[in-house]
């Protein structure tokens, strides 16, 4: 039913950028009340939240650590979600996870409200 697909990973030197891209299928990231969102997980660590967007990409809500940096956005045209990445930093390394969920007023955060996930794209980035 439901699929997200992601790409654009890859490894890299710190300061550099990657754009990461997710293609939705039997999903509208245009929807109202659609969350869809950017999460990552370095090994032995928890699957943190890089970046949550909404309200048809007019809602954003970042991390703290890629504040400044990183960038979602949509391209509805295409229901397509991205992730640009500047100023890339070894912190930065894990792997990335395009997500999706429905029939949310206000957004969640945690990855455990999320319904619907991608099978991951690795970044690396080395100092």
């Amino acid at each position: 039913q439901v699929r997200l697909v992601e790409s654009g990973g890859g490894s890299v030197q710190a300061g550099e950028s990657l754009r990461l891209s997710c293609v939705a299928s039997g999903y509208s990231v245009s929807r109202i009340r659609n969350c869809m969102g950017w999460f990552r997980q370095a090994p032995g660590k928890e699957r943190e939240k890089v970046a949550i967007i909404y309200s048809g990409g007019s809602g954003k809500d970042y991390a703290d650590s890629v504040k400044g940096r990183f960038t979602a956005s949509v391209d509805n045209a295409k229901n397509t979600l991205y992730l640009q990445m500047n100023s890339l930093e070894p912190g930065d390394t894990g792997m990335y996870y395009c997500a999706a969920t429905y029939d949310w007023i206000v957004c969640p955060s945690s990855p455990i409200h999320f319904t619907y996930w991608g099978q991951g794209t690795q970044v690396t980035v080395s100092s």
